[in-house]
């Protein structure tokens, strides 16, 4: 792995990883707002991107991973969900440290030290957030957004969009002010005159905005 792969090519595969796991449409646009450059930059990324085989472009500007491409982002999601899993449960670093730390020691890990670390976690499925490890098995059933549950409904937390753990990063803050992560039950209450979501949870009112909620991924609980 060269340096100006590192720097560069890997930060494009991954960013196109992750929108494109949220269900949203690849194009130049989105790119230069995810990794904060100029559009001309993209525009030239995307070219080299191409012509070594990493990127497919599309009649209505959209792009999508190559074999080749999806290869090699799913790898750097991987050690990116291990290391930010490993912070959070061992080192206690909260939810936006970790993805910091995570990202500045993804590129100068071993292989094998990140296969140690993901045993010594008992390989585990997701990341902090909830979002699946590459070649793991999500270990929850059909979400939705919590913004979109009916008052009374009792769900579980099971997943942060990535979208919003890059681009909304106080929305991390947020959910930890109102003590919410994975696996937290909440009940749905009644929305705020402005749209934002009441929640009760261990017994307190707890409310959080609805740019939060619609990010927040819930499944429902059984009785």
């Amino acid at each position: 792995m060269t340096n100006e792969r590192s720097s560069t090519v890997d930060k494009y595969l991954e960013a196109i990883f992750y929108i494109h796991a949220e269900g949203d449409v690849v194009r130049p646009s989105r790119l230069a707002h995810w990794l904060d450059v100029r559009p001309p930059t993209v525009t030239n990324a995307i070219s080299r991107l191409v012509r070594d085989g990493w990127i497919e472009t599309h009649d209505d500007r959209s792009v999508t991973l190559t074999p080749k491409g999806v290869e090699t982002a799913s790898a750097l999601v991987r050690r990116h969900r291990i290391l930010e899993r490993w912070l959070t449960q061992v080192l206690g670093f909260d939810w936006a440290s970790a993805d910091d730390e995570a990202e500045r020691l993804s590129s100068s890990i071993s292989d094998e030290l990140i296969d140690r670390i993901d045993a010594s976690l008992e390989f585990p499925s997701t990341c902090p957030h909830g979002n699946v490890i590459p070649g793991r098995i999500a270990p929850y059933g059909e979400l939705a957004p919590l913004a979109s549950q009916p008052t009374g409904a009792v769900v579980r937390v099971r997943r942060v969009s990535e979208v919003a753990e890059h681009e909304a990063r106080e929305i991390l803050s947020t959910l930890a002010d109102q003590h919410l992560s994975e696996g937290s039950v909440v009940t749905v209450g009644e929305r705020t005159p402005n749209g934002d979501v009441t929640l009760m949870a261990e017994n307190e009112v707890r409310v959080l905005p609805i740019a939060a909620a619609t990010v927040v991924w819930v499944e429902s609980v059984t009785s």
